[in-house]
């Protein structure tokens, strides 16, 4: 019997060991469970920490950029107060001022549209003087533009025998050729040029000196011009510069030969030029 009760506590013993282990493991995985949602909640709450810091220093810096704007925007608010100050006189000055500003770029316009028309019309005339001479040696004849001016250099080896005043065969046939285009250009005008080097003309000539030859060449290429050839003498000048215009050096033969010439020089009409000013008035894009 005592050894019956015996093992019946030895059991109960045993029993209760049990039972203390299995709560015991239960208990450590709550604890285990708890550890690791503290950890998460730890690193939520260092993370909301962050962002809550750099939200602040986002809005102080928005802070900052507000203050100057604010600033920004009194000064303006203080600078329109200033403006709106202008006496009645300031103000009709600068309309002024403003309506001559406008003033002068329209004729500054009308005058670029006018020089536009003048070098087209160059432009035609030069391609129709050179169409009718393009067969002649450039040494004894050259058709150039210069500052809005078209210029005909003529070679006196061509147009004279030396120190004669009478026109070539050969000449009047390049003259007759330069009147048709002239003739052509009822809107142009020209001046018949006569220069000389800087030889001094010889005893018993019958012109007395460079400017008397010069001025003779010249007349004498206007009358062949208007006697032969039909230009009206309205449009011509005839004038004589001696050797005071030279173009090369009168220090060698070649720069005399290069020097005695003359040069016809076709220019619009006063009136014709400003013609076009008015033309260009009427142009839709300037008014």
């Amino acid at each position: 019997m005592k050894k019956i009760l015996l093992f019946g506590a030895v059991g109960a013993i045993l029993l209760s060991s049990c039972v203390s282990s299995k709560k015991y493991s239960e208990l450590e995985a709550k604890q285990k469970e708890t550890e690791d949602l503290l950890n998460s909640a730890t690193v939520k709450l260092n993370s909301c920490l962050e962002e809550k810091a750099s939200t602040t220093a986002q809005m102080n810096a928005l802070k900052e950029q507000n203050d100057v704007l604010r600033a920004n925007n009194q000064e303006l608010i203080n600078n329109m107060g200033n403006l709106t100050t202008l006496t009645t006189k300031g103000a009709e000055n600068l309309e002024k001022s403003l309506e001559s500003l406008r003033e002068k770029d329209l004729t500054i316009r009308k005058l670029q549209d006018a020089v536009t028309r003048r070098d087209s019309v160059n432009l035609a005339l030069v391609q129709s003087l050179k169409g009718v001479l393009g067969n002649l040696d450039d040494e004894d004849i050259n058709v150039s533009v210069e500052k809005g001016v078209v210029y005909v250099n003529i070679s006196d080896k061509l147009l004279f025998a030396s120190g004669s005043t009478r026109v070539t065969n050969r000449a009047k046939e390049v003259l007759g050729k330069v009147a048709t285009v002239v003739k052509n250009k009822p809107d142009f005008e020209f001046m018949v040029e006569g220069h000389t080097d800087s030889d001094k003309v010889k005893s018993g000539a019958s012109f007395k000196d460079n400017w008397d030859l010069s001025v003779l060449r010249a007349t004498a290429v206007v009358r062949i011009l208007q006697d032969d050839f039909g230009v009206a003498p309205a449009r011509m000048t005839a004038a004589g510069r001696g050797e005071y215009v030279p173009v090369a050096s009168n220090d060698s033969s070649d720069g005399k030969a290069k020097n005695r010439r003359t040069r016809i020089v076709v220019l619009p009409k006063i009136d014709q030029f400003y013609s076009m000013i008015e033309e260009g008035m009427k142009d839709p894009k300037i008014n």
